[in-house]
């Protein structure tokens, strides 16, 4: 990952990890709190019975003059009682102190001089510390869990956003071996141009062909850039469009020596003129890179398709579902930076064109567009 990667990379498991722990300490918080205040008035409710028990034990003796029998409690319970003549203070009726958590009752009301029965357990603080390390080990756990489930989504949010960087980096570099190659022949040619004094033949022919090598490329990222405006169309006949198109790169196939066929009639749709120059314009530009010299390519344009066949270098089967795609290229012979059969797809959708491709590797490649 580059450096905008891992920002973003660990961005998001900074907020997501973040979130989640904030969101665990807050419900583990309130889980405590509820079952901490469950345990001390289950504790209150038992300190109070026994309490309550104890003192209607000592007044039912002092009435029936009989002898007091004190009940034994349950484990973790203890009480004491406090006779009227000891002077004994308490912080309060209910407190907690040296982990105990006792209850002052006066429900002996005096008799048999006993002023009050203090109960008192432990059981309340060893709960509550047993249920502090539960609740602790719990959220460490799914803490744990929520850390490596956020790494794995990180993972999952991060691969289509470094695929697409990939993409991106590597049609900037296709895109500037693209523009080296016409830049530097325009250079060359200027150049000699200018020492010669003369502009001969051949030097005119590079820069024309240099030129409009800038200017297709020019046209694409123009499309990629500004693809969504809406245009509004009209019937055209894409007869005329395509003989431009074919004198357009004609220069280049006599360059390349490749031979162009023509067969075309009118033929008559409804698309924007520069998106069915630029759509002719890419199948042509593709069938002349990659062919080789002394080859053909025979356009055929009829009252409701359009058929251009080369005897290119051919496309592998397993490409052909993708070189529609953004940024795929069906074949690594020659330069180009994957985007032409992407906008000639896009214009083709858009104008309810239908387009079919057909390839053999070395043997060549066939699109067909219907109407």
């Amino acid at each position: 990952m580059n450096s905008l990667e891992k920002r973003s990379f660990y961005s998001f498991l900074a907020l997501y990890i973040g979130s989640s722990f904030l969101f665990l300490t807050m419900s583990g918080f309130w889980y405590y709190k509820a079952q901490k205040n469950a345990v001390e008035s289950t504790a209150y409710y038992k300190l109070q019975h026994y309490s309550d028990t104890i003192g209607g034990l000592i007044i039912n003796a002092q009435m029936h003059s009989t002898v007091l029998k004190l009940p034994r409690l349950e484990e973790g319970y203890e009480y004491f009682l406090v006779r009227t003549d000891e002077k004994r203070e308490f912080p309060s009726n209910y407190y907690q102190e040296n982990g105990y958590t006792v209850l002052v009752s006066t429900s002996p009301q005096e008799h048999l001089d006993i002023k009050y029965v203090v109960v008192k357990t432990d059981e309340v603080h060893k709960k509550v510390e047993s249920l502090k390390k539960e609740v602790i080990s719990v959220m460490s756990v799914i803490f744990l869990l929520i850390v490596l489930i956020s790494f794995l989504l990180a993972r999952l949010f991060m691969r289509p956003i470094h695929q697409k960087v990939q993409q991106i980096e590597q049609f900037i570099q296709d895109v500037s071996h693209e523009l080296n190659t016409p830049v530097t022949a325009l250079q060359m040619s200027s150049k000699r141009a200018m020492q010669k004094g003369v502009y001969d033949e051949k030097i005119l022919k590079n820069i024309s062909i240099s030129t409009k090598q800038l200017y297709s490329i020019y046209q694409s990222l123009c499309y990629l850039s500004f693809s969504t405006r809406a245009k509004e169309v009209q019937s055209i006949n894409l007869k005329e469009i395509v003989v431009e198109v074919v004198e357009f790169y004609a220069e280049l196939c006599l360059a390349k020596e490749i031979m162009v066929n023509l067969h075309v009639e009118d033929a008559f749709i409804k698309i924007d003129e520069e998106r069915a120059r630029l759509l002719f314009s890419n199948l042509l530009s593709n069938a002349v890179k990659y062919s080789m010299p002394h080859k053909s390519i025979t356009l055929t344009l009829k009252k409701n398709s359009f058929v251009i066949k080369d005897e290119g270098a051919g496309i592998a089967k397993e490409k052909l579902d993708k070189i529609f795609d953004l940024y795929e290229r069906g074949s690594d012979l020659a330069g180009g930076f994957g985007v032409g059969l992407s906008i000639v797809k896009q214009i083709c959708d858009e104008a309810g064109i239908k387009i079919e491709v057909e390839s053999q590797l070395d043997q060549g490649t066939v699109f067909s567009l219907s109407w």
